[in-house]
């Protein structure tokens, strides 16, 4: 079995939150909001003037029969969540990367949907017949038969 990151923390999933929001006030962001419903914790923040969104996968009951394994996952994604998100923050303040290809699946759309959710579905279609999604005249893109602008 591959060991995890943070697979043994103890760190608890609010002080990980905590921790999220102030590394995200440090490089820049202005906005910043958490929620959860069944199955899923949801992170959003806007830095350069992107709204960004995060969904993070919960550990289920069925999934995770004792209480404090299912717990124990909890804690260990939302630290791997911190992780991931200070690791790109930090690529784009040190110019190896830019905010848009870091961040570009989790950015949201007007439709409120990100890029991941509307463009990923479509990769394995692109890949079998080799045809790209048209880009109209006006730099919008056509994704799953609508028009982002």
């Amino acid at each position: 079995m591959t060991r995890r990151y943070a697979q043994t923390t103890s760190v608890p999933v609010e002080r990980s939150k905590q921790e999220i929001e102030r590394v995200l006030t440090r490089y820049g962001a202005d906005q910043f909001i958490s929620g959860w419903e069944h199955g899923r914790a949801m992170l959003g923040f806007r830095v350069h003037d992107r709204m960004v969104r995060f969904e993070l996968p919960l550990p289920s009951a069925e999934d995770y029969k004792q209480q404090a394994r299912r717990e124990q996952e909890n804690r260990q994604r939302w630290r791997a969540l911190l992780l991931v998100i200070k690791a790109k923050l930090e690529a784009v303040e040190s110019q190896i990367a830019t905010f848009e290809s870091e961040f570009l699946a989790h950015i949201v759309l007007p439709n409120n949907r990100t890029v991941g959710q509307e463009f990923i579905p479509q990769l394995s279609q692109i890949y079998k017949t080799g045809k790209m999604p048209k880009l109209l005249g006006d730099g919008a893109v056509t994704l799953n038969a609508e028009i982002v602008k």
